[in-house]
This record gives structure tokens, C-alpha cells and sequence, in this order.
């Protein structure tokens, strides 16, 4: 009686389509990381943005305390500069979406952003998400 049995050899090792499957899958997930990277950059613009326009509202407020007569129509940067949190040496400014430096108006309260031409400038299209502007 012959009791050895003739075994076949294990093949230990990928086939392609289980490499390929991998790699599709590595490919899938970087792609998402890549994408959520990007999103998060322009949110913490906005944030950052939202930040600095709570700055200049808080000292909007202020010097309205000390000066409850004055309109705000006729306030300046220069009188808000004094009352701004930190003590800053320049008025701040906002960097937009496409590396553009802008301005913020400060005779309208809440203030906001402004492009150039004058025109508020909120990329993301609501005026109550804290984004970019200083919300309700």
C-alpha cells in the first residue's frame, strides 16, 4: 500500500486581478484624500476669514460703546484700529479663494468682505454660514 499521496505544490502569491483590485482601491482612496484636502483648505480660508471679520465687528461694537452718537456710516478704519483684539499695528485684510488680498468695509455693521469694485465678496453664497461673512 502506497500511502504517500502526490500533493500539489501551494502557489502562494497574488493573481492580477487582485493586484489590479488594490491598486484600484489605493487609487480610489488617494483620490478622495486629495479631494477632502482641497475642500478643507478653502473652508479654513472662509474660517479664517469669518475670524477676522468677528475681529473687526467686536471692535465695531466697541467703539460704538464709547461712542454712542457717532453714525456708522462715517466710521473709519482708523478709528476701529485701536479697538481691534490684539492690538494690531495694520488694519486686517482678507486673503480670498484665488490668493487676492481684499478689503473689508467697516460702515456697514456686521462688516464684509469687498472685492475691488465695492461689491461683497462671499464665496460661499450665504450670508448666515459664518463663512466669510459674520453670520446672524
Amino acid at each position: 500500500m502506497n500511502t504517500s499521496r502526490r500533493l500539489k505544490p501551494l502557489h502562494r502569491g497574488f493573481t492580477l486581478i487582485e493586484m489590479s483590485l488594490v491598486i484600484g482601491l489605493l487609487i480610489a482612496l488617494m483620490s478622495t484624500g486629495i479631494f477632502f484636502s482641497s475642500a478643507i483648505g478653502t473652508w479654513k480660508a472662509g474660517r479664517d476669514a469669518s475670524e477676522t471679520l468677528r475681529s473687526v465687528y467686536v471692535a465695531q461694537r466697541t467703539f460704538l460703546a464709547d461712542h454712542p452718537t457717532t453714525s456708522m456710516s462715517s466710521v473709519s478704519k482708523s478709528d476701529l484700529l485701536p479697538y481691534i483684539p490684539g492690538k494690531p499695528s495694520t488694519f486686517p485684510t482678507v486673503e480670498g479663494l484665488d490668493g487676492v488680498v481684499r478689503d473689508i468695509k467697516v460702515t456697514v455693521s456686521p462688516p464684509v468682505v469687498i472685492d475691488n469694485t465695492g461689491i461683497t465678496y462671499d464665496p460661499s453664497g450665504k450670508p448666515n454660514d459664518s463663512l466669510w461673512d459674520v453670520g446672524e
